[in-house]
């Protein structure tokens, strides 16, 4: 089950198979543009594109760290980078990425400029707070709780 503090927000796309946001109705959807978003009950009834995507905005302190290749989607095995990210951020919501081998950590911390972190051994770290759309999967990562925990101690570490 998703989060209340995503769900009650109209904040909701769709998204094409390449990711592109979508509105409920099929036309282009835009992060910056609240005109092309919809309530979260809209976008889950409609069938356009192949999924949902969350708009993060400035209006609150909602965020997205995106870890990218670091699940193995056969074994669950989570790379060590991500399971330190992971035990930082505390008990918050995660889902799985659509790739299958990414996470998507959700919380709260105030980023207002988003940011790539390239990590050394060529894996990124995205940090987002507004002006885009996370793609969602509703594909809980393990035992995750419905609830967006601080993570301003993880994103001060990350961005450091």
């Amino acid at each position: 089950m998703l989060p209340d503090e995503l769900t009650t927000r109209d904040r909701w796309v769709r998204r094409s198979a390449a990711k592109v946001p979508l509105t409920s109705a099929g036309m282009a959807a835009s992060s910056t543009d609240p005109q092309t978003w919809s309530t979260y009950k809209n976008a889950a009834a409609s069938t356009v594109g192949v999924g949902l995507g969350f708009v993060l905005s400035d209006e609150d302190d909602v965020v997205c760290l995106d870890l990218d290749h670091c699940l193995n989607p056969l074994t669950g095995q989570l790379a060590p980078w991500a399971a330190a990210i992971l035990r930082d951020a505390g008990a918050t919501y995660v889902e799985v990425s659509p790739s299958g081998d990414g996470l998507h950590i959700w919380g709260r911390a105030s980023v207002r400029q988003g940011r790539r972190i390239r990590r050394p051994d060529g894996t990124a770290v995205e940090v987002y707070g507004t002006d885009r759309y996370i793609a969602m999967t509703g594909r809980r990562h393990g035992s995750c709780p419905s609830l967006l925990a601080d993570l301003s101690a993880v994103v001060s570490k990350l961005t450091a």
